[in-house]
């Protein structure tokens, strides 16, 4: 197996991004890093390659995947509408360990939309994921690069043992940090509920909406 970076700049060369590219729009699966552990990276808008995670993972069909954006944007561009409060968030932690729940586009595949019709998105401090999907010109699935049921991973050498010839292109970041996931947070018209805790503080989001909400 061919990794695309092995002892990996800042961000990935022009080689390796394009490798990595090309890959996802062939439909396959990347494993890229993220702000705190490996993710498996496809093409947002292909419904078959986001069946590939599932498929890798032994992933619960019901559970939806979140994205990475390489900017407000392009996150922005996959809600039907977007609350005031998502943009004033976004304005405050992104780039950042925050994941937007926002109102979807209809037309987003079915394994992106949650039951509320909400579609999950985060602009990663991570320079190569972002990086990703500023090339790809679209967002990319940030699916933790595991089994179901195993712990994430903070560097490839899990990823490999658990994967294999199954991922052809791995963009090695190193070691990454690890800790808490990105916090979750639902955002609509009328308030935001936090789904899960996480890197961000209640508190810190309660502030950034103070006397706005």
């Amino acid at each position: 197996m061919r990794f695309a970076e092995e002892n990996p700049p800042a961000s990935p060369s022009a080689e390796a991004l394009a490798e990595a590219v090309a890959a996802l729009r062939a439909g396959a699966v990347v494993v890229c890093p993220t702000e705190t552990f490996y993710a498996l990276a496809v093409d947002s808008r292909s419904p078959a390659a986001i069946e590939k995670i599932f498929a890798l993972k032994g992933r619960d069909a019901a559970k939806t995947i979140a994205l990475i954006a390489a900017d407000a944007a392009m996150a922005f561009a996959l809600a039907k509408e977007v609350p005031a409060i998502a943009r004033r968030l976004a304005d405050k932690f992104w780039p950042g360990p925050l994941t937007l729940v926002i109102p979807a586009r209809a037309e987003l595949p079915a394994a992106l939309i949650g039951p509320d019709g909400g579609v999950g998105v985060r602009v990663s401090p991570h320079p190569i994921a972002r990086a990703l999907s500023d090339a790809l010109g679209a967002p990319i699935t940030a699916s933790s690069a595991n089994l179901s049921g195993a712990p994430p991973a903070d560097t490839l050498a899990p990823v490999r043992v658990a994967f294999g010839e199954k991922v052809k292109v791995m963009l090695d970041g190193g070691k990454l940090p690890g800790g808490a996931p990105s916090t979750l947070v639902a955002c609509r018209r009328d308030g935001y509920e936090i789904l899960r805790g996480g890197a961000i503080a209640s508190e810190a989001i309660a502030a950034a909406l103070a006397n706005k909400v």
